[in-house]
């Protein structure tokens, strides 16, 4: 896989981790709606986009955040990043190249590149962990900083999930 998409993707382990330590030390924060929801769809949005580049053997399982409470959406979280890094850790230039179509885009229909795919993955999780860091400090907590330059500079730290 290229640098960049490998990049990516060390950091939204990273990333995910982090938001998930701040979130979890953070009791007002632990029990919010608003969080609970977007932390459940960034992590089910992530398996889907594993399911449409992996081989659709079977039906993608819809779950819904009143499924989980604070400790069991976190070992999905966890889960979902054990799933994440077997779907892309033998991703060839070849297959990133592939042309696949995204069954949730009907009309008209979309098909993109696995690349594509991956780094739409990537970017919605960015964008729902900003909501939450905002959420967070509204709550009274102290988000951390993600941005992938500071996961950079921190020299590519891996996640640590405890």
């Amino acid at each position: 896989m290229n640098s960049i998409l490998q990049d990516m993707y060390g950091h939204l382990a990273w990333a995910d981790a982090e938001q998930w330590r701040a979130i979890s030390n953070h009791e007002v924060a632990r029990g919010d709606t608003t969080i609970h929801q977007r932390l459940h769809h960034i992590h089910l949005v992530q398996r889907g986009f594993m399911w449409i580049i992996g081989d659709r053997s079977s039906e993608f399982v819809f779950s819904k955040p009143e499924d989980f409470n604070f400790d069991k959406l976190k070992q999905f979280a966890v889960e979902t990043h054990a799933l994440i890094h077997s779907s892309i850790s033998n991703l060839t230039e070849a297959r990133l190249q592939e042309r696949i179509h995204v069954p949730w885009f009907p009309d008209p229909p979309l098909t993109i590149s696995v690349t594509e795919a991956l780094t739409q993955c990537a970017m919605h999780s960015q964008w729902h962990r900003g909501q939450n860091a905002t959420r967070l400090r509204e709550l009274g907590g102290e988000p951390t900083n993600l941005d992938l330059i500071f996961w950079i500079w921190k020299n590519r730290p891996v996640p640590d999930w405890h």
